[in-house]
């Protein structure tokens, strides 16, 4: 990274002329006086920008910038702040996100089974009028951070709540459901109710299943839970897009985007209220393997209805992603993630532990590897980026084998694969990423000493396995293009934070000596390596980074003003960084209170 250039050097080398109407026309906003990171191709920063037409007409020093500024040119001093580019989140759920918010929320807080049980009865009581056939859905349960660590929960835990209505609890990780006895009857699920394709049912000694599913196994919910009614998926559209606004969201993915979703954020687009560039990709889902052609052909569909071309300044919708989930999840109790090498289990005691290979690697990768390189190469030659969800290292090394017949069947052809979490990578296949040009889209902030990192996974796993536990750094330095995604609501919406993770790998300082010091032997990513993360390297992994991800003339006004400059405070201290102003194709979406524009 480039300090500010000296003026005179700065005006011949940084003065960039309008894209639109003559060179020096007033701009509608000009920004100066502070320091603006560019996320260009140097790295630079500078001083000044200069707005027309949602477009960035000028990016250089100050002196420079005053040829733009006329009578009706509103000047914002930055008076030293930082500005950069917009964040762009290569993987989330939004729509999830927003609805969550307005249901039982557990908000990801460590509880014990008393305080869970405590928490759920109180979202019974407030809603009395739906006893006894109501369902309940519980939401942002943080499974691995109950306590005491390692506390098991099962049908048990929700059958002593004073209800007689069906009631789930879905982990924040996406991956496991707890349902008690009324809900388990009402889905049919008994002890001969076999494992569906792509998930598992969790029985006791007794054979019973316990409430605990995993993954497919709790799609049967989905035709049971009355779904949101297209007017609340347009609040939880809402609700998100304002969450994002606040946190410098200027673009997003949708990782696993339903009709419902893109029908949400379409309504809200109509009305004048989209204010992040929303892109989506709908899944195909493991039992479409048998049926490749009709699921991408489905995929199209929602690219012909959804999609609305080119990006301009005013946000859109963007259709030209596929989701294909590769496995479950690597962190205990589910074990789901699919590994080359089986998962360790304790043959001692508790206090005189003896860990050795289980007879368990997880599951099998979900895609056959047959129909996953099909449906890669289906998905390119009608032009759909694939974004494949694979935790273990078994589903990552597939879906690079994967990349590889696509890169082999279609030579040339611009589609940007991304392989998003990948939490645990076999050395060998670090420097794939690379040579097959495979985005790694990354949640950062798991990388820390933390009750799902620690108590739920190191011992399961190895000495050897949890040094290289999400390798960022590690792919980094073999070239890997790291995107940055949150999965929001798998996590609660801090952007900040997950960027101070992803530079320190440590905790927060709150999070107790238990989970002090940092993960692992990765080194981290640099401060920049974090910020182009979440900007350009992610607008690229979207085939966005045209028109945004970086301040260059040309490009779209989508940049943030923050209230510190995260390239030379504390590494610890970015995670308190908090976004002043949020501004999209020129306009403000969002502006701290305060923050005078």
């Amino acid at each position: 990274m480039r300090s500010p250039l000296p003026l005179a050097l700065a005006s011949l080398v940084l003065l960039w002329t309008a894209v639109a109407g003559a060179a020096d026309a007033p701009a509608d906003v000009v920004y100066r006086g502070g320091r603006i990171y560019t996320a260009n191709a140097g790295d630079d920063i500078v001083e000044a920008l200069a707005i027309r037409a949602g477009r960035i007409v000028y990016a250089g020093s100050d002196a420079g910038v005053g040829r733009f500024t006329g009578a009706a040119t509103r000047t914002v001093d930055l008076g030293g702040r930082t500005a950069m580019p917009g964040l762009v989140d290569g993987h989330m759920h939004p729509l999830e996100g927003g609805s969550l918010l307005l249901k039982c929320n557990l908000n990801y807080e460590a509880l014990t089974v008393t305080q869970l049980q405590a928490r759920i009865q109180a979202c019974l009581d407030a809603t009395r009028s739906e006893e006894p056939d109501g369902w309940v859905e519980v939401v942002s349960w943080f499974q691995q951070n109950m306590l005491p660590a390692g506390v098991a929960t099962s049908r048990a835990t929700l059958d002593a709540l004073a209800t007689s209505r069906p009631v789930i609890v879905r982990s924040s990780f996406g991956h496991t459901v707890l349902a008690n006895s009324r809900a388990l009857a009402l889905a049919r699920i008994t002890r001969d109710t076999p494992d569906p394709l792509g998930g598992k049912i969790a029985h006791d000694a007794a054979g019973e299943p316990t409430g605990i599913l995993e993954d497919a196994a709790f799609e049967v919910f989905d035709t049971l839970v009355p779904k949101p009614t297209p007017a609340q998926d347009v609040a939880a559209a809402r609700a998100a897009l304002a969450a994002l606004a606040r946190q410098g969201v200027t673009t997003f993915l949708d990782a696993a985007a339903q009709a419902e979703s893109m029908a949400a954020f379409h309504a809200v687009q109509h009305s004048g209220g989209l204010t992040a560039r929303a892109h989506f990709a709908p899944p195909i889902l493991p039992p479409e393997a048998g049926h490749l052609d009709a699921a991408i052909a489905r995929i199209v569909a929602f690219r012909k209805r959804y999609d609305q071309g080119p990006i301009v300044a005013a946000p859109r919708l963007t259709v030209r992603n596929a989701k294909l989930f590769l496995d479950g999840v690597i962190a205990g109790p589910s074990f789901t993630g699919a590994m080359l090498e089986p998962y360790l289990v304790n043959a001692g005691t508790e206090t005189e532990p003896r860990w050795q290979a289980g007879p368990s690697r997880g599951p099998a990768v979900y895609f056959p590897a047959p129909a996953l390189k099909a449906a890669l190469i289906g998905l390119g030659r009608a032009g759909i980026d694939p974004h494949m969800h694979a935790d273990g290292d078994r589903a990552v090394h597939e879906a690079l084998d994967a990349i590889e017949a696509l890169r082999s069947a279609l030579p040339g052809k611009d589609i940007r694969p991304a392989i998003a979490h990948d939490e645990i990578v076999s050395p060998d296949d670090f420097a794939r990423f690379a040579r097959l040009k495979a985005f790694a889209v990354l949640s950062l902030q798991w990388g820390k000493p933390a009750s799902d990192t620690v108590d739920g996974l190191r011992d399961y796993l190895g000495p050897a396995r949890a040094r290289i536990l999400e390798p960022s750094g590690l792919l980094a330095a073999q070239g890997a293009a790291i995107a940055y995604g949150s999965d929001w609501p798998v996590d609660p919406l801090d952007e900040w934070f997950a960027l101070k993770v992803g530079v320190t790998r440590t905790n927060a300082a709150d999070a107790g000596p238990k989970y002090a010091g940092r993960l692992g032997a990765d080194p981290g990513l640099t401060r920049l390596q974090v910020l182009r993360a979440i900007t350009i390297v992610a607008a690229r992994e979207l085939h966005a980074d045209d028109v945004s991800g970086s301040l260059e003339t040309g490009k779209l006004a989508d940049l943030i003003v923050l209230d510190r400059d995260p390239f030379t405070i504390p590494a610890e201290e970015i995670a308190a960084i908090r976004v002043l102003q949020t501004v999209v194709g020129g306009h403000t979406v969002y502006a701290a209170p305060g923050f005078g524009n």
